[in-house]
């Protein structure tokens, strides 16, 4: 039984799903596979369009959780979980990521004594603040099998004393989904995806071509919920990045309530070189992030996408738990946090780099079957 959240979590599941499929197709060995939806996103352009985009069949189980604190979304999903665990015995629960459902699904598959297995494990943040940071520790320390997506995230664990029988060196799934899908995002034209998810249908389109326009992301806490914050970087993007380069702005729900709340919402709606588009799909903008000339985001899985592609990436936290995307282990990343200066400093240095695609050790596009390979031959 797999348990997905949130759309992160989608890609991740994808890979593992076909793996699943391949693998009965050829062994006498079935594995028997429930997909439980816990629910958390619940916005259609934030779920349901990754689904059919992943050719993920529909759960076989939702919870229908929706939204709520972290407290009421762990607490709703586990006593859902409980119940449907109770009914179906699984032999193995998996949990995939940072997300919510990762900490729900860890506790109550273990006080329901159920194996547990853990994708995407070992990565650490060092910042306990981050409630996704609490959902990876918890996680870790709950799981029979770590499945790792890279070595730093294994001397991780085994600094937390971790039994090195339990972790599982398998690449990033990630990877797998890239590998997949992106021939099919290769087919898509840039020109189209904007016109056809603009917020304003009738703004006009500055020409995109390769390699002159900035890709911007932003949804955590700690840049768009606190309003000098991200003024400052509102201000930044406005009056000297657009003024570079056209921004495509995918804009996420939370960003966008700020934005009203803050009083900044007319104030990027009104200028010609910010193009803000519906949240996009996984084909969608990783066509985009292909040929931008720079990326600008606070998400985990670009930082990854940026290294594999070469695209040059300012990550806007303090940290990450994916520091094998920095370019200091070969990566295309760069932290920058949230203060204007770093982000400016490191912005138009950037700017003259040369695009670097790098692999780390086993980003291949076969994790999903390692670990599938791993699940059936346990014990």
């Amino acid at each position: 039984m797999s348990v997905v959240g949130a759309r992160p979590n989608f890609m991740k599941i994808a890979p593992f799903i076909r793996a699943i499929e391949k693998h009965n197709s050829i062994s006498d060995k079935k594995i028997e596979h429930l997909l439980v939806h816990t629910g958390q996103h619940y916005d259609v352009r934030m779920s349901q369009k990754f689904f059919d985009e992943l050719n993920i069949p529909p759960a076989d189980i939702h919870l229908e959780i929706g939204s709520g604190t972290h407290a009421e979304q762990v607490g709703y999903t586990m006593i859902a979980l409980e119940k449907v665990i109770r009914e179906h015995k699984p032999d193995w629960l998996i949990i995939v990521g940072d997300v919510n459902a990762v900490c729900a699904g860890s506790i109550t598959a273990k006080k329901e004594h159920v194996n547990l297995a853990h994708i995407e494990a070992g990565l650490r943040s060092g910042d306990i603040t981050m409630p996704e940071e609490v959902n990876r520790l918890v996680a870790d320390r709950l799981a029979d099998l770590l499945f790792t997506p890279d070595k730093i995230s294994n001397e991780n664990l085994l600094k937390e004393g971790v039994s090195p029988e339990r972790i599982k060196f398998v690449g990033n799934i990630m990877i797998d989904t890239l590998e997949n899908e992106i021939h099919k995002a290769k087919k898509l034209n840039p020109a189209d995806i904007i016109s056809e998810n603009i917020l304003f249908t009738e703004q006009e389109i500055p020409d995109i071509t390769p390699l002159n326009y900035i890709i911007l992301t932003l949804h955590r806490p700690s840049n768009v919920d606190d309003k000098e914050i991200f003024s400052q970087i509102i201000y930044f993007i406005k009056n000297e990045v657009s003024e570079k380069y056209p921004v495509i702005w995918p804009i996420h729900p939370r960003a966008r309530k700020r934005l009203e709340e803050f009083g900044l919402w007319n104030e990027i709606v009104a200028l010609k070189n910010i193009l803000l588009l519906h949240p996009l799909g996984y084909h969608e903008l990783l066509r985009l992030n292909m040929e931008a000339k720079m990326i600008l985001t606070d998400s985990g899985g670009l930082q990854e996408e940026a290294t594999v592609l070469g695209v040059p990436c300012l990550t806007l936290r303090w940290n990450t738990e994916r520091p094998v995307t920095l370019k200091k282990y070969g990566g295309a990343s760069v932290l920058v946090g949230n203060n204007v200066e770093r982000i400016r400093e490191e912005f138009y240095k950037t700017l003259s780099e040369d695009r670097k695609p790098t692999r780390p050790e086993l980003w291949d596009g076969h994790t999903a079957e390692r670990i599938v390979d791993v699940l059936v031959n346990y014990g």
